[in-house]
């Protein structure tokens, strides 16, 4: 019997460049990231198409199998001669490297190429944990600088891995000025604000004003200081220019696959983008 990431190995992919013409995206409408996946055009202008939601009725630690039975109906629809795609958000590194294991499916209900999907992919949720903790290094250096004086930070940190010791910390001098050290933490990069964000944006504009909205801390009266009063939202738009454009791959049977955003389904809408 064939493990999931032998059966993954033998599959014999279609090139991505070629998928993409199949499904009728144009040459201008996506970027090859090598032979085997690609990043795609942002474009809500096309009708919209039927949606099947597959969801759970409880959560258990190693999932309840949604990604291979949605990979498993597109695969059927396929051979039923529907023309059909995946939308399924990406794997994090925590669970990928902890008891849940990959996260790309299973048996012959996978997306490929596995062992990248389940690790670095594309680079979207890098690019994620980085803009998250630029965010929380220009709070601490505007308040070192004298810039603005906050009651409370509400901004953390984030890792894409399972890192408990980081949970919960206390910073030397929290980046204040007077040295008072300040209680912060590390969260994991599918539960962070940012995460939620990146895929609930429809679009660029649409991403900027939701950044310029974040709460990052509140000020000595009460009320909130945002990422647009810090003045961070360009930075942080800069870095997350890519990790906007959705990515395709494809299933072991050849179904087109847009594998893009990963929020955890207990901290916020539980739904890729």
């Amino acid at each position: 019997m064939l493990t999931d990431i032998e059966i993954a190995q033998q599959t014999k992919l279609i090139p991505i460049d070629q998928l993409a013409h199949e499904y009728g995206l144009s040459d201008d409408q996506f970027i090859p990231y090598g032979r085997d996946k690609a990043k795609v055009a942002l474009d809500t202008s096309n009708a919209k198409g039927k949606l099947i939601l597959v969801t759970a009725t409880s959560g258990m630690p190693a999932g309840s199998g949604k990604t291979t039975t949605s990979i498993a109906v597109a695969q059927a629809f396929k051979k039923l001669g529907e023309k059909a795609c995946l939308a399924l958000r990406e794997p994090s590194l925590g669970p990928s490297f902890g008891m849940k294991g990959g996260a790309a499916g299973g048996g012959y209900s996978q997306v490929v190429p596995m062992e990248s999907i389940n690790l670095h992919f594309t680079g979207d949720f890098h690019a994620i944990t980085a803009a998250n903790n630029l965010l929380a290094a220009l709070i601490d250096n505007a308040r070192h600088q004298g810039q603005v004086d906050l009651k409370e930070i509400t901004w953390r940190r984030v890792l894409d891995v399972n890192d408990r010791m980081l949970r919960n910390i206390v910073t030397g001098l929290g980046g204040s000025a007077n040295g008072i050290p300040t209680e912060t933490g590390f969260d994991i990069t599918a539960a962070s604000e940012l995460m939620a964000i990146v895929c609930l944006a429809a679009d660029e504009e649409d991403l900027r004003v939701r950044l310029d909205r974040l709460v990052v801390g509140l000020k000595r009266d009460g009320s909130a200081y945002t990422c647009k009063e810090l003045g961070a939202t360009g930075a942080l738009m800069a870095l997350l220019k890519d990790a906007m454009l959705p990515n395709l791959v494809q299933s072991i049977e050849g179904v087109p696959a847009f594998v893009h955003g990963g929020p955890f389904a207990n901290i916020a809408h539980g739904c890729n983008s």
